[in-house]
C-alpha cells in the first residue's frame, strides 16, 4: 500500500472470471508487514470446504471470502476482517468493518509444480520404502474365503497407507512454500525508510545479488550491529516481564509478585498506565511514576530500528522488485525476471542509482 503495508493471498484454485464464489481448501491470506503487527502472519479459512473461498469475477480483482476479507477493487485494496477467514489480531483492522487502503504495487505470481505431479517417482518410491519395506506375505492359515478376505482387506490397507504417505509428504513440502512467503524470524525483516516512504522486506531480498553495495551493507555482521538484537518487549512472556520489574532500583520486591498475579505479557506492559497500575495493586505514587518512567524508556528502546536510504522511491521501489523477483528465482519458484523497466523521465536518476549500489561492471546485470 501507499502506507507501507505489505498483504496478499494465495489460492489453489484457479481464478476465472466467469464463475463467481467457488471453493479453495488451501486458500489463505497474508500480512508480512505494517497494520502494527510484530511479525509476518497468515489466516486459513475458518471452513476448510466452504463454498466462498474466492470470488472469480471480472468486476474485481483478486478476492478471498464474502465480504470480502481481502480484495483489489481498482486502485484499493478492502478488507472485511474475519467474515470467511481466520481473523487478523489487530486494532487497524477491526472485525467485520469495512477498511480500505490506497495500492501502491501490485505483483501477481503463477504457482506451479508443488504438487504430487511435479515430484520425481524416483522420490515417491523411496518414501514408500523407507516407512514400507515390503508387504507382508499373503495369510493362508485358514479357509480359501477367509484368506481371500483377510488378503484383500491387506492390500487395500496398504493402498490406503501409500496415499496417507503421499499427502503427508504433500503437506509438507506446501508448508514450506508457504513458509516463504508468510514465516521466518521477525530479526529478518528490514525496516527502510526510503526519503520518507517506509518499506518492508526481507534481508535475504536485499542480499541476493552478492556483488552489489546493499548486500555488504546488510550482511550477518552489519546487520548485527544495526539492530537485529533489538529488543522485542512485545513478545516478553509474563516470566520476562517480572525479570524487568525486578531489576528496576528502587522498586520494591512486593511489586513483581503484583506483575506475577496479573500474569502481564509485554505488549501488555507496554500499554500500562497511571489506571493501568493502580488496578493491578500498586499503590504508592512514587513507585508508579518510577515505573511510568521505566516503561516509557523500555517502549522507546523496544521501537524497530529503522535505516535511511537517500534515494527516490520509485527507483529504490523498482530495484526492490527486481531482486524480490532474483530471491523467488534462486529459491526455483519462478523464471529469471525480465529487467527493471523505468518511466523515461527517471530512467537518469535511476542509472546513478544502480551504479551507485552496482559499481562496475556488476551494473549491467540489472542496466543490461
Amino acid at each position: 500500500t501507499t502506507e507501507g503495508e505489505v498483504v496478499g493471498g494465495y489460492s489453489n484454485t484457479d481464478w476465472d472470471g466467469e464463475i463467481g464464489f467457488c471453493s479453495a481448501d488451501k486458500a489463505f491470506i497474508f500480512i508480512l508487514s505494517g497494520f502494527d503487527l510484530t511479525s509476518p502472519c497468515k489466516r486459513k479459512l475458518k471452513n476448510a470446504d466452504d463454498k466462498c473461498a474466492i470470488l472469480c469475477t471480472e468486476g474485481y480483482g483478486p478476492a478471498f471470502g464474502v465480504g470480502c476479507d481481502l480484495n483489489v477493487d481498482g486502485s484499493e485494496v478492502a478488507f472485511y476482517n474475519g467474515s470467511t477467514y481466520e481473523p487478523f489480531e489487530t486494532s487497524r483492522l477491526p472485525l467485520k468493518t469495512p477498511t480500505t487502503y490506497p495500492i501502491k504495487e501490485m505483483e501477481v505470481f503463477q504457482v506451479s509444480d508443488i504438487s504430487n505431479n511435479g515430484r520425481d517417482p524416483r522420490h515417491l518410491q523411496q518414501i514408500l520404502t523407507i516407512i514400507s519395506p515390503k508387504s507382508l506375505p499373503e495369510v493362508s492359515r485358514f479357509g480359501k474365503e477367509v484368506n481371500d478376505a483377510i488378503n484383500e482387506r491387506r492390500t487395500t490397507l496398504e493402498k490406503l497407507e501409500e496415499e496417507v504417505i503421499l499427502i503427508e509428504e504433500s503437506f509438507k513440502e506446501e508448508e514450506q512454500f508457504i513458509d516463504l512467503f508468510s514465516c521466518g524470524s521477525v530479526n529478518d525483516v528490514v525496516m527502510l525508510n526510503v526519503s520518507g516512504t517506509n518499506m518492508a522486506l526481507k534481508r535475504d531480498t536485499l542480499v541476493v545479488m552478492k556483488e552489489s553495495m546493499l548486500a555488504q551493507q546488510f550482511d550477518d555482521t552489519k546487520w548485527t550491529e544495526q539492530g537485529s538484537n533489538n529488543t522485542r518487549v512485545k513478545e516478553w512472556t509474563p516470566d520476562d516481564v517480572v525479570n524487568w520489574v525486578k531489576e528496576i532500583d528502587d522498586v520494591p520486591d512486593d511489586i513483581a509478585t503484583l506483575f506475577t498475579d496479573n500474569e502481564i505479557k509485554g505488549s501488555e506492559l507496554l500499554a500500562l498506565n497511571e489506571f493501568g497500575l493502580e488496578k493491578i495493586g500498586v499503590k504508592r505514587v512514587g513507585t508508579i511514576c518510577l515505573l511510568l518512567k521505566e516503561i516509557k524508556q523500555l517502549e522507546k528502546a523496544s521501537q524497530d530500528v529503522v535505516t535511511f536510504i537517500e534515494q527516490s522511491p520509485y527507483c529504490f521501489g523498482k530495484l526492490v522488485d527486481f531482486l524480490r523477483l532474483k530471491h523467488l528465482n534462486s529459491l526455483g519458484l519462478t523464471v529469471d525476471p525480465a529487467l527493471p523497466s523505468v518511466s523515461e523521465h527517471k530512467k537518469d536518476m535511476f542509472e546513478k542509482m544502480i551504479r551507485y549500489y552496482f559499481p562496475g561492471d556488476s551494473s549491467k546485470l540489472i542496466l543490461g
